[in-house]
């Protein structure tokens, strides 16, 4: 998945919601610890994607969050930013969580997204 980003990264644009990058930095370190891994590689990966990947905030796609949490409340309600972000900007979600199958916004699995960057 980096390696994908950071050869598209002059071309493309990437977006996550602020609560990705708040959750990946919270929980991230513990879920590693537990499986006796090093966090701080993974958060310096974090930190570097993060300079590509860009965040937004919550005022930029939150008026989306009524419509996003119809779509998605019978799977996973906590994926409303998500799903709100791609409804704002009008792009599809780059993922493997099938949640978001049938919510009205192209999904695109890593093994498929090279099809769409390109």
């Amino acid at each position: 998945m980096r390696d994908i980003i950071m050869e598209y990264a002059t071309t493309v644009q990437f977006f996550a919601p602020d609560v990705a990058y708040a959750d990946a930095k919270k929980y991230l370190p513990g879920l590693l610890q537990k499986r006796d891994i090093d966090p701080s590689a993974a958060m310096a990966v974090l930190d570097r994607l993060a300079s590509v990947v860009r965040c937004l905030d919550m005022e930029l796609y939150g008026a989306m969050r009524q419509q996003a949490l119809q779509r998605i409340a019978m799977r996973d309600v906590d994926d409303w930013p998500v799903l709100a972000c791609a409804m704002t900007l009008e792009c599809p979600i780059w993922t493997e969580d099938t949640d978001f199958f049938g919510t009205g916004v192209a999904i695109w699995t890593s093994d498929r997204i090279v099809l769409y960057l390109s």
